[in-house]
């Protein structure tokens, strides 16, 4: 972030209302502020059953699923007007893979993630957004 300056923005996406919200609002942003919007989204290994896990064509085919369907969130961008645009798919926790791998890899400025998640345990507690606002090593805005 130069100057205070916002250049950067990362936000995740689940499918949920509040990440759907967030999203709407990270596209506003980074529209206006003419900044580049990286999208990403987690492959969560809680939602799969211990054989699932271990099935390599079953997590390559659930991952290629996701990717797809990230995909057509950066097309979204894209034909909002953002010029530049990436879609980061990622394994693990969403709360720790954002705030320790996605973060450190991508370098944003801003991460803009919904309060409640679709998807997990996190859903019925809020832990995921309340652990990147809590551990997240830059900026994190909470969306409803």
């Amino acid at each position: 972030m130069e100057n205070n300056k916002i250049t950067h923005i990362l936000v995740g996406v689940d499918d949920s209302a509040d990440a759907l919200t967030a999203f709407q609002y990270a596209m506003h942003r980074a529209k206006e502020e003419q900044c580049k919007l990286t999208i990403v989204s987690i492959l969560e290994n809680d939602d799969m059953n211990i054989f699932q896990a271990l099935d390599k064509d079953y997590v390559h085919g659930q991952r290629a699923d996701l990717e797809k369907h990230i995909e057509k969130y950066r097309q979204l961008a894209l034909d909002a007007g953002i010029k530049q645009v990436n879609a980061v798919v990622a394994e693990g926790d969403p709360g720790d893979t954002i705030v320790h791998d996605v973060i450190p890899a991508v370098e944003p400025d801003l991460l803009i993630v919904g309060a409640k998640s679709k998807q997990g345990i996190s859903k019925h507690f809020g832990s995921q957004a309340a652990y990147m606002a809590k551990y997240a090593p830059i900026s994190v805005l909470v969306v409803r």
